[in-house]
């Protein structure tokens, strides 16, 4: 018996739209809440949420089977976490802050088993290999893992041809909010700068036979990206509906003004 199949990835390969969630609330319980919502995949936010890496595999756990594709981000591309979080059974990673083809190459080397890289060995203590009940888990993970690299500076940018020609990456997630903050447009993804760069970053990452991504709070943003040809995004996270939805129950109860909020700058 293989590895499990990544549907994410073979959907992303046959250029079928993702739509995803980002799930942020650091609670197992509240990642099986959004798992039934209908969404292609969820992201479980490791970067910015008080998430640790047994935290991140009880909401790992909570999400799979449930219809939507588990997808951790990590808080750094470091070899040990992303070994680490494979060995639980994680098969699609997103690193964040990939700035050179160097990085980008280290860490395709960390998600696949020598000879190929450096992965450690040692699945069969995790959920990876149902605790080594597949036994031919090691010749056939490689090829289920799915390695998302986020671009969210102008180094990012100017690296994007090199990082999306390697073999190993399976698409570049582009980061709207880091990225519109490193132009000098910190809170505003819609600068005109921003979206020019957005533009011809999704056009050379196309060029390059890769999956284009992106994640948005504003929905005007999120159908102009999906014009623009992005091939997975999310459109929110868990943290901003809790939020909208708790204050607009309170306002339509008491009659009050409903509270209007520029888009967030995420």
């Amino acid at each position: 018996m293989p590895a499990p199949k990544n549907p994410f990835k073979a959907a992303i390969r046959e250029n079928r739209f993702q739509l995803g969630l980002w799930v942020a609330l650091a609670s197992p319980y509240a990642a099986e809440v959004v798992a039934d919502s209908g969404y292609d995949w969820l992201l479980i936010d490791g970067a910015h949420p008080p998430n640790d890496l047994p935290l991140l595999s009880a909401q790992f756990r909570a999400i799979s089977g449930r219809g939507s594709h588990p997808i951790v981000r990590l808080p750094v591309g470091d070899t040990a976490l992303i070994k680490q979080a494979l060995d639980t059974g994680v098969q699609t990673l997103l690193i964040p802050m990939v700035d050179s083809v160097e990085q980008a190459q280290q860490l395709v080397r960390a998600v696949r088993y020598p000879p190929h890289g450096i992965r450690g060995v040692g699945a069969a203590l995790g959920r990876a290999s149902n605790f080594g009940r597949i036994g031919d888990y090691l010749t056939t993970a490689n090829e289920e893992i799915c390695l998302i690299l986020q671009i969210e500076s102008r180094k990012g940018l100017d690296a994007i041809d090199e990082i999306a020609a390697l073999d190993g990456v399976d698409g570049l997630f582009i980061g709207p909010a880091d990225l519109a903050a490193d132009m000098g447009h910190l809170g505003n993804s819609g600068h005109p700068e921003v979206r020019a760069a957005i533009v011809d970053a999704f056009a050379r990452i196309k060029r390059a036979g890769k999956a284009r991504g992106i994640m948005t709070l504003d929905l005007a943003h999120a159908h102009d990206y999906r014009g623009l040809g992005a091939d997975f995004m999310a459109i929110g996270t868990d943290v901003t509906l809790l939020v909208s939805a708790t204050e607009r129950l309170r306002e339509e109860f008491s009659g009050e003004q409903q509270t209007s909020r520029p888009p967030s700058g995420y």
